[in-house]
């Protein structure tokens, strides 16, 4: 399901005296953070914040938040979530958010109508991300998102096509 916005991180801390602030991405790579002017507070354009610079600290991001110009300020923010707006984001074309695929419904390749769930969360291991699919009885099963197994994401339709591996079903042979 296509979010128009999108939790992008936490903030975990202050830095230096200026109020700079840690920031804990929940995204790919710190770098991807680095590219937003404006963040929001809540899930809304009305909670609008104004980034006036941001780098890479390692695997955090430091920012400097418009009208935040001392630790007392910035240590009150700590805890707080900040979201990115879907339309600041560039994308390649076919790709999307881990969260516009929670909630999708899985179904079947081979038998269209058939479905095996709803994709609950998402495990990155290395190699390639696992997926958790949790049936209508609250069983979970694990599929890793290979091109053999995933073979359609349709996130704005809210839906994902599978063709999984033998034995990762309990009904099949």
């Amino acid at each position: 399901m296509i979010k128009e916005f999108l939790e992008i991180g936490e903030i975990v801390g202050t830095h230096g005296v200026r109020g700079e602030i840690r920031f804990n991405p929940w995204c790919d790579s710190p770098e991807f953070v680095t590219k937003f002017k404006t963040l929001y507070f809540d899930s809304n354009e009305g909670c609008a914040v104004q980034i006036k610079a941001a780098r890479p600290h390692g695997n955090i991001v430091l920012l400097t938040i418009r009208d935040i110009d001392s630790v007392e300020k910035a240590q009150k923010l700590r805890g707080k979530v900040l979201y990115m707006k879907r339309s600041d984001a560039k994308l390649p074309e076919g790709t999307y958010f881990i969260a516009e695929l929670i909630g999708c419904t899985v179904y079947d390749a081979d038998e269209p109508q058939k479905t095996y769930g709803t994709l609950t969360d998402v495990s990155a291991t290395g190699a390639n991300d696992v997926w958790h699919i949790t049936d209508e009885k609250g069983r979970e099963y694990l599929i890793p998102s290979i091109p053999d197994v995933v073979i359609e994401t349709d996130v704005a339709q809210n839906r994902v096509v599978i063709r999984p591996l033998k034995g990762i079903f309990d009904d099949e042979d």
